[in-house]
């Protein structure tokens, strides 16, 4: 995956999304996002069909993966994540409306944020996830703990097709049991809903 496709996909006349070719235009001085390195972010995005995408800042790219029923800190529920291409680091904090018609159209919000870091004595993790296996701990606003993304269809099969992925919590601290993402719906960048952005509703006070 590369940031070609990701452009690729998209007609920047006329979908909201950064184009990243002409570098990144967020204010850091007004945003509440964490700093650059080592950070990650899930899109709660409601597109033909509700998902959360993971995004993991590794090499100057967002690798990401879009999961159907969402992240959990429950570790006995096991999380099929779709990788998808890549994305620019300025698509961090990006909320808003993809036009109907666009690729992924649909609404979207920053449903959680925060940094992440490879488990101790793991590789780094370009290499973790070229072997299959990317062993992180996250601490975000809303997930926190151990993690661990594993390839589940080989990689011959899956340069033909999107990889797949699970995503499971780690047996930890901070591990809860029939934890659902759906119970927490709201953006932690501006306070709105899905359905707030797509009515175009102002961030809330936070």
């Amino acid at each position: 995956m590369s940031l070609p496709t990701y452009r690729s996909k998209r007609d920047f006349r006329r979908t909201p999304e950064p184009d990243d070719r002409h570098g990144d235009s967020r204010s850091p001085a007004r945003s509440r996002e964490p700093q650059a390195g080592g950070r990650f972010v899930i899109h709660r995005h409601r597109a033909r069909r509700l998902h959360y995408d993971l995004r993991l800042e590794i090499d100057g790219v967002l690798a990401s993966w879009a999961v159907p029923r969402g992240p959990t800190l429950d570790p006995s529920a096991k999380r099929l994540a779709v990788q998808v291409e890549d994305h620019p680091l300025s698509y961090f904090g990006f909320e808003g409306v993809i036009p109907a018609g666009q690729y992924g159209g649909g609404d979207v919000i920053v449903w959680d944020w925060g940094r992440w870091r490879p488990e101790p004595g793991q590789a780094n993790a370009a290499t973790a996830l070229r072997a299959g296996e990317l062993k992180l701990v996250i601490e975000g606003e809303k997930l926190r703990g151990g993690f661990v993304l594993i390839r589940t269809d080989g990689w011959a099969k899956s340069c033909r097709t999107k990889p797949k992925w699970l995503l499971i919590h780690r047996r930890d601290d901070a591990a809860v049991h029939g934890w659902d993402a759906e119970d927490h719906p709201a953006s932690v960048k501006s306070g709105r809903t899905n359905e707030d952005v797509a009515a175009g509703r102002r961030a809330k006070s936070r």
